[in-house]
């Protein structure tokens, strides 16, 4: 299906928010997309034409299962040239975000297939997130929990859920990325913060704000 650059975005932006919710509202997706709720509805005519979404007015979108198939490829490529832009072009994952939002628009399936095969065919990107496989499947991942929940002491890095550069900087500033071990030191009742061990590095201590978003598991 020839998609625009503009659609694809709608239908991956649909994608994300419908794992939260069943119905995805206009005002939803327009403030996801950073768009006014008007525009939203005009291309949900055109996405609803191409039997990508389910829509009614006033009672939100949803994807049909073409639409969630495009969906995963959307990601499956954007995800992939992430671990690309980390493993072989040597980017921070914090820089990472802007230039896959690009690459995965070229939709060459040749090109997306011979890219896993080069990289080992990989189920997560550097951020932690599942990447689908060819059909759509995502493997199923192992049990973790955020930081700040975490009852073991030696822990294992395996996700971030905010993925702002504001965040990942101060995240690679800290020498903390997906697999790195840390030991919690101490939990600090006053502002929630925590104090961490990484391995050949002194404590540091971080806060709650931070700690949720570090997804972990026991070692």
């Amino acid at each position: 299906m020839n998609l625009s650059i503009a659609e694809e975005n709608y239908v991956k932006s649909i994608y994300k928010l419908q794992e939260g919710d069943a119905v995805v509202t206009t005002n939803a997706l327009a403030y996801e997309l950073e768009t006014k709720p008007a525009s939203v509805t005009d291309m949900a005519k055109k996405l609803k034409e191409k039997k990508l979404i389910d829509y009614e007015k006033y009672k939100g979108i949803t994807l049909t299962s073409e639409g969630r198939r495009v969906a995963l490829q959307i990601i499956r490529r954007h995800r992939l040239w992430e671990c690309f832009l980390v493993d072989k072009l040597a980017f921070s994952w914090e820089e990472i975000h802007e230039l896959a939002e690009e690459l995965e628009h070229v939709r060459s399936e040749k090109l997306i297939s011979r890219l896993s095969d080069y990289l080992g065919n990989p189920v997560i990107d550097p951020h932690g997130d599942p990447i689908p496989d060819a059909h759509g499947k995502m493997a199923k991942p192992r049990p973790q929990t955020s930081l700040d929940q975490a009852n073991a002491r030696r822990l294992v890095v395996t996700a971030v859920t905010d993925q702002s550069t504001a965040l990942l900087a101060f995240l690679n500033a800290k020498s903390i990325k997906l697999g790195t071990q840390l030991e919690v030191i101490a939990h600090y009742e006053y502002d929630n913060s925590i104090e961490i061990k990484l391995k050949q590095h002194p404590a540091i201590t971080i806060s709650e704000q931070v700690a949720k978003n570090i997804m972990v598991r026991p070692v």
